[in-house]
């Protein structure tokens, strides 16, 4: 079965590498190229791993950046994601599961007419 990837966003970095240290540094360079964003959407694309991100936006950041996609966005292997799973018999060494709360079987006795 292929490995689920997932991605890092090096957004930040590469700000920091070209001086820009403040998310409002890069919204006017943004609008050079056409891109309207809100300063609010502007830190989150800073900030946060983006889920979703325009080909255009994309674009305008590598551009400005002056940079390639792969230094961008640089996928990874995702991280399983795994539930612990109980041991056989658990129940017996002291996790009491669901086994002393299990619903006792109602007894339907003769109706008294």
């Amino acid at each position: 079965m292929p490995s689920k990837l997932d991605y890092r966003w090096h957004l930040r970095e590469l700000m920091a590498k070209q001086g820009m240290f403040s998310t409002t540094a890069l919204q006017p360079l943004l609008v050079e190229r056409g891109i309207n964003l809100s300063t609010s959407q502007v830190y989150r694309l800073v900030t946060e791993k983006p889920e979703r991100l325009s080909m255009k936006v994309l674009m305008a950041l590598l551009d400005i950046l002056g940079c390639a996609m792969d230094e961008l966005i640089e996928p990874v292997a995702a991280a399983a994601a795994t539930r612990p799973r109980k041991a056989a018999g658990a129940e017996l060494a002291g996790d009491p599961g669901v086994g002393s709360f299990r619903p006792k079987r109602a007894r339907i006795s003769g109706a008294d007419s």
